[in-house]
């Protein structure tokens, strides 16, 4: 087999997506998926079978495959767009040099569960890969719209700014317009948090909010977020140079994950918020909502810096420590200015 820049790990929505936009700007792709069947109706049908199946591949330009070394083996650029809960789970048993010599690019918008950690400090502590080597994806972006071609725009991360223009330049074409920023661990957290506060948002929906709550909410939220994101890029940043955080990256991903019908962490509070288990939220979805996961993760990050953040810890505690949405809402309520 020869050679193709770009490995895709995740067969689900955004790694579909993300397919389109490199596959439509004439790059070949070997792509993972998790079953032999998903394999078989993409080579076959020429489509995802359950995620974005409107978007056609033609046979010529992708390479499916369930073996995952053999994606990686044979791709420079390693695109990973699997959700965080089964990171760990599908890459522990890879070896230790796995990645050497590659890029990892990430489009994951969680952290790993038990672990507590961002993909790039996974990456870095359990097969030593180098940072500046490592480029992250963010929005604000939804797969739905990608697939009809509606103009979206992607923000790259990464240390290594020509790395990072590189892999942006990748994915510009008519549909999609990218930054490129330095900040890798904000840019990441602020993907986390606006899930977490997606979820919220959700709730209030679901319990029948108005837009007017929801403006002043979202406001108070990107607050809190703003506070976590100058604290923590003045602990663990190598950078001096603070980015701007008011962006399409941290602002705009907020507004639109709160927001839109599109956002499965929006959708998967409104469901909880109408009475659903978690568990009966995720069936109906038939996705996984990253911010569920991602909120006992960073309701420990956020006490290891040692900075009070209200609002995420009273979603935190409506969906962890079964508090009442009723209450914790009400408690949001009062918080609120």
């Amino acid at each position: 087999m020869d050679t193709n820049q770009f490995g895709i790990i995740g067969n689900g929505s955004w790694a579909t997506a993300l397919s389109k936009m490199l596959t439509d700007n004439g790059e070949k792709i070997n792509w993972w998926m998790r079953s032999e069947s998903a394999v078989r109706h993409l080579l076959t049908r020429h489509h995802n079978l359950v995620y974005l199946p409107s978007v056609r591949f033609l046979p010529d330009v992708i390479r499916p495959t369930h073996h995952l070394q053999e994606v990686i083996a044979h791709s420079s650029d390693i695109l990973i767009a699997v959700p965080s809960a089964y990171i760990v789970a599908l890459l522990e048993s890879l070896p230790r040099d796995a990645f050497k010599g590659k890029r990892v690019i990430s489009a994951v918008k969680g952290i790993l569960p038990e672990q507590h950690l961002l993909l790039n400090d996974y990456l870095q502590e359990q097969f030593s890969f180098p940072l500046e080597d490592y480029i992250a994806i963010s929005g604000p972006c939804h797969a739905e719209e990608v697939a009809e071609e509606r103009l979206s725009y992607l923000t790259f991360s990464g240390l290594d700014t020509v790395k990072t223009s590189r892999a942006a330049k990748a994915f510009t074409n008519d549909y999609i317009r990218t930054t490129v920023t330095h900040d890798l661990w904000g840019a990441q957290y602020a993907a986390v948090l606006k899930n977490i506060y997606a979820i919220g948002a959700g709730m209030a929906h679901g319990l029948g909010y108005g837009d007017n709550f929801l403006s002043v909410y979202i406001t108070n939220c990107y607050r809190e977020m703003f506070r976590f994101l100058e604290m923590q890029f003045e602990k663990i940043h190598p950078s001096n140079e603070l980015p701007d955080f008011h962006t399409s990256a941290y602002l705009g991903d907020l507004l639109v994950t709160c927001y839109s019908p599109h956002s499965r962490n929006r959708t998967f509070g409104a469901l909880l918020g109408k009475g659903y288990s978690v568990k009966a939220a995720t069936a109906e979805m038939n996705m996984v909502a990253e911010g569920y996961f991602a909120a006992q993760g960073m309701i420990r990050i956020s006490r290891k810096i040692d900075l009070d953040m209200p609002v995420m810890q009273t979603v935190y505690e409506m969906l962890w420590k079964e508090k009442s949405i009723i209450s914790g809402l009400e408690a949001i309520e009062k918080l609120l200015s």
